[in-house]
């Protein structure tokens, strides 16, 4: 199974977030930041949707943003 969505899928994904959750992508980000140490896509993924009873997409739109959040980071 891919782990990314189209782009426009993604934006759009995350564009909705705040909304369905109540809560800002930036928020989102310090919540998985803080999260445990969990290497694999979809562990991490899975703890988000049950540690914070989201929908599947929301949790991969979430950390997909935050890999590539990290890894924009390690290029400066």
């Amino acid at each position: 199974m891919s782990h990314t969505f189209s782009e426009e899928t993604h934006r759009n994904l995350l564009a909705r977030i705040p909304r369905r959750t109540g809560r800002e992508i930036a928020d989102w980000m310090r919540t998985v930041e803080e999260g445990p140490s969990l290497l694999r896509f979809e562990e991490r993924v899975s703890w988000l949707r049950g540690a914070h009873d989201l929908a599947y997409g929301h949790a991969k739109a979430i950390i997909h943003e935050y890999d590539l959040r990290r890894a924009a980071r390690r290029l400066l």
